[in-house]
């Protein structure tokens, strides 16, 4: 089989899988006053969820928020997402978040993402990027919190670092790698 049809067989399927499990996914891109609302109140979550976020948020150079990251799969999944990024708590641009998988996998899922760029040098590569893939144009390390909600300090020292979470708290054995972060034109 060729790779277009291989490609092709692995979209439909995923289509499929989304029709059957239901995911009501955006009909239409969100609006900037949708968005920011949204960002805004991802924040707040993630500041009651994260001890430390508060924080971290403050030291950061910039904030990358994605409110809802949408996931569903059968055996061949994707995720879709948008967002913003903050720099000095002002929206300075919209992004969206894309990623495909292959693998066992079944169901669906919204989670929210924040990624903190704590160095100016990441946050400006990030920035010049056209469409800047997690583990190849930079790696985001994902915090998990240890006894008493602390974060690990080897993660704290890292220039990018990020958070994932439903309304029920961080979430575990999740990663960024192969997420690919695209401007939008709003």
């Amino acid at each position: 089989m060729n790779i277009f049809a291989s490609c092709f067989r692995h979209a439909a399927v995923a289509m499929l899988a989304i029709a059957m499990l239901g995911i009501a996914l955006p009909a239409q891109a969100a609006s900037k006053t949708e968005i920011d609302a949204k960002v805004r109140a991802t924040l707040t979550v993630f500041y009651d969820k994260v001890p430390a976020g508060r924080e971290l948020a403050r030291k950061a150079a910039g904030i990358l928020v994605f409110p809802e990251v949408f996931k569903a799969g059968l055996v061949v999944g994707g995720e879709y997402g948008e967002g913003a990024l903050l720099v000095h708590h002002k929206i300075v641009g919209y992004y969206s978040t894309v990623s495909a998988s292959v693998g066992f996998q079944l169901g669906a899922q919204i989670k929210s993402q924040v990624i903190l760029f704590m160095t100016r040098e990441a946050l400006n590569s990030f920035r010049r990027s056209e469409g800047w893939k997690v583990g190849v144009d930079g790696s985001v390390a994902l915090a998990t919190l240890g006894a008493g909600g602390a974060i690990d300090s080897d993660t704290l020292r890292k220039p990018v670092i990020g958070f994932i979470f439903s309304n029920k708290g961080l979430m575990y054995n999740l990663n960024f790698e192969g997420s690919k972060i695209t401007r939008l034109k709003k």
